[in-house]
């Protein structure tokens, strides 16, 4: 009967003072389009790739525009099959992606509205990729196989008419606001142009100041990163935020301070703040059961959090502790009532959580679970650019 009383008074002194919850104000809030929702696909890379386009839009004064991410999509699988089979099946086929595959085919592919290509050919009013998955999946295995011992110069039909049954044709020419283009020309008048956006991360198995290719599945493009000391990494954002550029950010969300409740922090396990006066009872608990106070304390306000260092992050992402798991937009600078800094996140997972599709996420939470960002050059320090040879 003793114990039945330890647990709930314990609680109560570890979280009575969460209770005031989270106050947060805008220090730096960029221009961002309407929450978007990926539904059942995970597309995150193209939603969050083009939600940062759009801003860029609006940033530049072209008015606000709802650009279509299955067009995206859709070339980018065709893309990702005819690479798979290329290298006979050693290559991540899935439907994730990176930000490269939203920006490095910009001038190739152009940018299509929304209203002229929702990609939803299926049967299903909001996004659902499971099957197409598997059907394209399935297709490209039995291509690369080359059970023929010679590919047939066909294949590439099949799998177009794949796509095609799914999300449709793409078009080749369109009305958009009354007048006629393609693609190509669509992304030529908005003054979106590959060669103005930059990738960067921070790892220390590179060397610093020169680009490399991320180590994770979902760069099948092997596409390039600039690999700069954390510390920098953030000082590229900030600057980018302070004057008026959007972030395009690829994180890990499995974390136990990532909160479906719009929140994004580090808790500290063993800060005294977070583990209450009963500091032995602490100890005794499993993990799991610190796991699942230490995600009520990020829910219920603002925790101590760790302090993050160059090589936290790189155990990390070394011991596969922080994965490539989604992609977002960090478009501001927020801070609590503590005075600590968070950054503020479009998602694309609809109006969801405390904030309706909006994230806070700590400056310590950013600086440990960032694998790349994306951004506008001309948003980068001099300084850093120079370092970095852009």
């Amino acid at each position: 009967m003793k114990n039945l009383f330890v647990l709930p008074v314990f609680l109560l002194m570890t979280l009575g003072i969460y209770a005031q919850g989270y106050q947060f104000t805008t220090v730096k809030e960029n221009p961002v389009t309407s929450i978007k929702n990926q539904g059942n696909s995970g597309t995150c890379w193209s939603f969050s790739g083009v939600a940062f386009l759009e801003s860029e839009l609006l940033r530049m004064n072209k008015g606000e525009h709802d650009l279509s991410e299955m067009y995206i999509v859709r070339r980018n699988y065709a893309d990702k099959a005819e690479k798979y089979v290329r290298v006979s099946g050693n290559l991540n086929f899935a439907q994730g992606g990176s930000f490269a595959d939203v920006v490095e085919t910009l001038n190739e592919y152009g940018v299509v509205p929304d209203e002229a290509y929702a990609g939803l050919n299926y049967g299903e009013t909001t996004h659902k990729h499971g099957e197409v998955e598997a059907g394209l999946s399935g297709y490209i295995k039995g291509i690369a196989a080359n059970k023929n011992r010679r590919i047939s110069p066909v294949w590439t039909i099949g799998l177009n008419g794949i796509l095609d049954a799914y999300f449709g044709a793409f078009p080749h020419e369109f009305q958009y606001q009354g007048k006629k283009y393609t693609p190509q020309s669509l992304a030529q008048s908005l003054g979106l142009d590959s060669k103005n956006y930059v990738s960067f991360t921070s790892f220390t198995h590179h060397p610093f100041y020169a680009p490399f290719a991320l180590e994770i599945p979902d760069n099948w493009r092997w596409s390039l990163s600039y690999n700069v000391p954390v510390d920098e990494m953030i000082q590229i954002i900030d600057n980018a935020l302070n004057n008026g550029y959007t972030v395009a950010w690829a994180t890990d969300v499995s974390e136990i301070g990532f909160t479906r409740n719009g929140v994004a922090v580090v808790p500290d396990e063993e800060a005294s703040e977070n583990v209450g006066s009963d500091q032995a009872h602490w100890l005794g608990l499993p993990q799991a059961e610190k796991n699942n106070r230490l995600k009520a304390q990020a829910d219920q306000g603002p925790v101590k959090e760790k302090a993050i260092t160059q090589e936290m992050r790189q155990v990390a992402f070394d011991n596969m502790e922080t994965t490539d798991d989604h992609g977002m937009q960090i478009y501001g600078i927020a801070k609590d009532q503590n005075g600590t800094k968070y950054y503020l996140v479009k998602n694309s997972w609809g109006e969801t959580g405390k904030y309706k599709g909006i994230w806070y996420a700590s400056e310590a939470f950013v600086k440990y679970k960032t694998t790349s960002i994306m951004i506008n050059k001309d948003g980068i320090p001099a300084a850093l650019a120079k370092k970095s040879g852009l």
